[in-house]
């Protein structure tokens, strides 16, 4: 990462996991120094569907699955941050949101997560890079590199 203050920022699923259970020699570098950074920061945020879904890629949909204990391990780690926890105003809003902004209903349900953390910015490498939804800016942070 660069030298500048950080943000608070929302990590999507995809970025977790290339950070704690994939090998992507290019992806897996970057994802874990941002994790780092935003961690030694304080501005790490995430929510309770990503830590769902990213349980279930490390024991059933990773290339080295985990046991459900190693993938635990991970999800306490990141639990330790603040967990945006998702009620059903949560869903209500993100159900309306990915009619008018196009997005699918959980890509419009981590949007509604990172905006009610106080994120200024949503990692991810599902949505547009730069486009910004409901006030979060979406980051590729894989964009700029050979990926």
């Amino acid at each position: 990462m660069n030298d500048e203050p950080l943000a608070d920022s929302f990590v999507d699923t995809n970025i977790l996991v290339y950070a704690f259970g994939a090998n992507d020699e290019s992806r897996s570098p970057v994802a874990r120094v941002l994790l780092r950074d935003l961690m030694a920061a304080g501005r790490f945020h995430t929510s309770t569907q990503v830590l769902q879904e990213l349980f279930v890629v490390l024991t059933r949909k990773a290339r080295k699955l985990l046991t459900a204990g190693q993938a635990l391990r991970y999800l306490d780690e990141v639990a330790r941050w603040q967990v945006v926890v998702l009620d059903y105003g949560a869903v209500r809003q993100a159900a309306e949101l990915s009619g008018t902004a196009s997005l699918s209903f959980w890509d419009a349900l981590v949007v509604v997560a990172a905006t009610r953390s106080g994120s200024a910015f949503l990692y991810t490498e599902d949505m547009q890079h730069g486009q910004k939804i409901l006030g979060v800016e979406i980051v590729n942070p894989f964009r700029s590199r050979a990926c």
